[in-house]
């Protein structure tokens, strides 16, 4: 049986503050939003490590030109365009697809 794409509203575009993160309850997914550039990235928002929701409270950089956040608890840093850990290849969190449409960003979830 094949799984049904799913593609729900997460949020305006204008609620992003360019650099920053904002959490974003979709169903039963807390989810981290950051905008970089024109480009809207979308991560899990619970820290592998402490398990508490807060990576869209970490610092966003880039290391090497990747662009990244930084838990704020642990300082282990993610990928933005994938979820992986740059710090401990055992870690890594869900990276979702993500679209605009209009002024409204959407998420797939799956």
């Amino acid at each position: 049986m094949m799984q049904q794409e799913t593609w729900l509203p997460v949020c305006a575009l204008a609620s992003l503050l360019p650099g920053q993160g904002r959490s974003a309850r979709v169903g039963e997914q807390q989810l981290a939003l950051f905008l970089l550039g024109e480009r809207v990235y979308v991560l899990d928002d619970r820290d592998p490590v402490s398990g508490i929701a807060l990576l869209s409270r970490g610092i966003v950089g880039d290391l090497g030109g990747e662009p990244v956040v930084a838990s704020p608890l642990y300082k282990q840093r993610y990928a933005l365009d994938d979820g992986r850990c740059l710090d401990d290849p055992a870690l890594g969190v869900r990276a979702w697809p993500t679209r605009l449409e209009g002024e409204t960003i959407w998420v797939k979830l799956s």
